[in-house]
């Protein structure tokens, strides 16, 4: 695979938080094509509660850049006080990154999920992509481009023209169809002689709409990899139907995907808390680093 960076300035905020997903994140950029006059910010946030363990935590900060050096990265750091997701999220603001690389925590229950943590936040708020590096990390090489023919999705696809893959990835793009329709059930008044009709036969009607959902989703996906090609990237296409997070991550499973790229359709707080979203639950629940695109 081809990337099309080759000289030009390249920023990335890099949130330490001295965890294993926060080293897997470094040993990650070392195997990214970066180019030359690529910087990254590490920072590392402490709160209040924290501030006795300060000559601790700048010690750890100190080693990440060293092992950045050792790498071939240029870096510096620098130490926050405050609440992690909060500063992340005003730093990307104030200075724009091309990428924002964090750990991640691997939430994996439902109060995890409603709560939200400092990686959801940061993917929902940040105005940039969000590369999100979970551990163990044993190098780039599956990836799994999700994408449903949103402007968000087409986002993360010109994104990826651009991404700095390590030499030798292996791509496909999936896009999920829609399950189903439930057969409803029609309640008769009373006293009316029941009809025995099985809920469960599907109509021409409905073959039909499921074949052009199918065509749809095939032209999708062939739309795509011509796109991605023309950057130098080769890809497959798989087309599925079902849950999209479940059928993503299902297929990132059976291909062991190193990596999942996905778009964010940046709903509001109070709507995404509400109606969940493709992203939030692909990077809480799947295996692999998530790369979340956003505008």
């Amino acid at each position: 695979m081809k990337s099309k960076i080759s000289n030009e300035k390249f920023s990335i905020l890099l949130a330490d938080d001295g965890s294993d997903h926060a080293r897997a994140a470094v040993s990650l950029l070392a195997d990214l094509k970066l180019p030359r006059q690529t910087h990254i910010h590490v920072i590392r946030v402490f709160s209040p509660l924290q501030a006795a363990e300060h000559v601790n935590i700048e010690a750890a900060i100190e080693k990440t850049c060293e092992a950045l050096t050792q790498k071939g990265l240029a870096s510096d750091s620098e130490m926050l006080l405050g609440y992690p997701a909060e500063k992340i999220i005003e730093y990307s603001d104030q200075n724009h990154p091309d990428l924002i690389v964090i750990g991640a925590r691997g939430l994996r229950s439902t109060l995890g999920i409603l709560l939200g943590g400092v990686t959801q936040q940061v993917v929902e708020y940040a105005c940039c992509p969000v590369l999100i590096v979970r551990a163990p990390y044993n190098g780039l090489s599956n990836i799994l481009v999700a994408t449903d023919g949103s402007q968000s999705s087409l986002n993360a696809m010109k994104y990826l023209g651009n991404f700095p893959f390590p030499a030798g990835c292996t791509m496909n793009v999936i896009h999920v169809l829609p399950p189903p329709p439930i057969p409803s059930y029609v309640v008769e008044p009373m006293f009316v002689e029941p009809a025995f009709a099985d809920p469960w036969t599907v109509t021409e009607e409905e073959v039909n709409r499921r074949k052009k959902e199918e065509e749809d989703g095939n032209a999708l996906l062939e739309t795509c990899r011509d796109w991605l090609g023309r950057q130098g990237m080769k890809a497959g296409v798989v087309l599925k139907r079902g849950d999209a997070a479940t059928e993503i991550i299902s297929q990132a499973t059976a291909e062991n995907s190193s990596l999942i790229v996905t778009g964010s359709r940046g709903l509001s707080q109070f709507r995404s808390w509400l109606m969940g979203s493709v992203s939030r639950k692909l990077v809480h629940y799947s295996n692999c680093s998530v790369l979340v695109v956003r505008s």
